[in-house]
């Protein structure tokens, strides 16, 4: 096994919250942080003048990802991780912060046949 990738649908996330620049920016670099992974660069983020936001941490082990969606309450996350590291404390840093009323959460086994 080579990783796991954790794709994450929040809903019911107030839009301040989805539109709080900082507030993502922090959840990224905390997110790293709980997991033990390695940033490689300072985190990028993007603000759409509608008010939604993308940003990415690129991280030695791989990635976390984001793209929200104010309008609907939404955010998709997906946090790929290498080597042991546990995405679902990543995750725990988004929910913790963002408070989502509902979730799907997916894990995905990459690499799985990688002696």
């Amino acid at each position: 096994m080579i990783g796991h990738h954790l794709l994450a649908d929040l809903y019911g996330v107030t839009a301040k919250r989805l539109k709080d620049e900082e507030l993502l920016l922090g959840c990224l670099v905390m997110a790293a942080v709980r997991c033990g992974l390695t940033p490689v660069a300072e985190p990028v983020i993007h603000c759409f003048a509608g008010g939604g936001i993308t940003g990415f941490l690129l991280l030695a082990e791989s990635h976390i990802a984001f793209h929200t969606y104010p309008e609907r309450g939404f955010i998709a996350l997906d946090i790929f991780s290498c080597g042991d590291a546990d995405p679902h404390a990543a995750l725990k840093v988004f929910r913790e912060a963002l408070r989502p009323q509902q979730q799907q959460v997916h894990l995905i086994t990459r690499g799985g046949d990688v002696a």
